[in-house]
């Protein structure tokens, strides 16, 4: 089917939904997306599911920015209203429930989801309304060159970015015969590829490359594979299950005390040692990763900790920042809450501007009518045509011997390099 049709077909089943969610009992029309002045903005994050660690730095973090964003005066000159919201749940369905729940509502924006399938899964009902999408997580390379008619954008930065770091920190650390297992979806065939890639241009051997269902609820047979590859580091491409994969491959002598053992971001969590061993959080002391970065921004971190005493997880928490900031900035930009007029400003407001690091700041300089280059709180944007960042600021972190989760350094990766 031609991209036109399809958009057009989606579109009509999208607006079928939406005006059964919003008529139903009501006798009210379906919401629509005519400009009213006023920004709305939804989300679709991990409420539950296998990525519910995620939520909270995301849902608090799109929280707090509408705070400041209301606290400079809002957009357009009013505030944006509470955000509504929508759990992915770790689940296609369930995703895809929730952006319809969302729309029907009449936002102008969805921040969401967290993992790429889930985004993958409703995509085109959100982006086919004529609705900005942005994504603080989205990492999979699919969204590069996917055909969204320029609604979708992320603040994360494409695993084709962050493949190039880990592989770095592996031949750094001295490992030359490397095996590489990955969730088989689209966030874990990206990231392996461009990690196998970046490894074997570095000169390293691929020992194996394997990717597994992450549905499965035995993984034997993952971690055998990897024994019988002989290599003397190990590379997890994972979320939840990989604390099944992590406790196997401890067990079969290939923990980070006798090998070299990675992770990337689906794994950076401060519960994963207890998670794998919890009568010896140890185990994991040596284990190293990557991410986008999540704790480098020092001021943000601390004014995010006081509007949120209790959050302990700040992964993807400043790029689902950066999102909400953008789409803010692009909205006084173009003047309108109209996605379809601000959506043509979001990457706009990233680059080829004068350089401003704040809603408020931005704000100004765009009431002077100055061009900006909005630097977030994840780093500089500087968004490609694409709507994702052209430099992306990873993160490495490894375990302590107390099971204690640290970053070690950040790195920029991209920008032509």
């Amino acid at each position: 089917m031609r991209a036109s049709a399809r958009r057009s077909a989606i579109f009509t089943g999208a607006a079928a939904l939406l005006l059964t969610a919003a008529t139903a009992g009501t006798g009210s029309a379906a919401p629509s997306k005519d400009e009213d002045g006023v920004l709305k903005l939804g989300y679709v994050l991990p409420e539950t599911g296998q990525l519910s660690f995620l939520g909270p730095p995301m849902i608090e973090s799109t929280n707090f920015a509408i705070k400041t964003i209301n606290d400079a005066g809002g957009v357009l000159g009013k505030p944006i209203p509470a955000v509504v919201s929508g759990d992915e749940a770790g689940q296609e369905a369930v995703a895809t429930q929730s952006a319809d729940r969302v729309l029907a509502a009449g936002v102008d924006a969805v921040i969401g989801a967290a993992a790429s399938g889930m985004s993958l899964s409703f995509i085109d009902r959100v982006t086919g309304s004529g609705v900005v999408q942005c994504s603080g997580s989205n990492t999979a390379p699919t969204f590069t060159d996917y055909d969204d008619d320029g609604y979708y954008f992320r603040t994360a930065p494409s695993d084709a970015l962050q493949g190039p770091v880990l592989a770095e920190v592996i031949q750094g650390d001295g490992h030359e015969r490397v095996a590489l297992v990955a969730r088989a979806d689209d966030y874990g065939r990206g990231l392996l590829k461009s990690t196998q890639d970046a490894l074997k241009d570095g000169g390293a051997e691929i020992a194996l490359a394997e990717t597994y269902d992450p549905k499965a609820t035995n993984f034997d047979q993952v971690v055998q594979k990897v024994k019988n590859s002989s290599p003397d580091a190990v590379v997890v491409i994972s979320f939840e299950e990989g604390t099944q994969i992590l406790q196997g491959l401890i067990e079969a002598g290939l923990g980070p005390s006798e090998k070299g053992l990675y992770g990337t971001d689906g794994l950076r969590s401060e519960e994963l040692p207890k998670l794998v061993s919890p009568s010896d959080p140890g185990a994991l002391a040596g284990m190293k990763g990557t991410a986008p970065a999540s704790a480098a921004n020092e001021q943000y971190v601390k004014d995010l900790k006081a509007f949120a005493p209790d959050l302990k997880v700040l992964q993807f928490a400043p790029q689902t920042f950066d999102c909400v900031t953008t789409i803010a900035l692009a909205a006084e930009k173009a003047k309108s809450d109209d996605p379809g007029n601000f959506a043509k400003e979001m990457v706009n407001v990233t680059r080829d501007g004068e350089k401003c690091d704040s809603f408020a700041a931005c704000k100004e300089l765009l009431a002077d009518g100055k061009d900006i280059d909005y630097d977030g709180v994840s780093g500089p944007l500087d968004f490609t045509d694409a709507g994702e960042p052209g430099i992306a600021t990873i993160e490495v972190y490894s375990y302590t011997p107390q099971g204690t989760l640290q970053t070690l350094r950040t790195e920029e990766s991209g920008g032509g390099a």
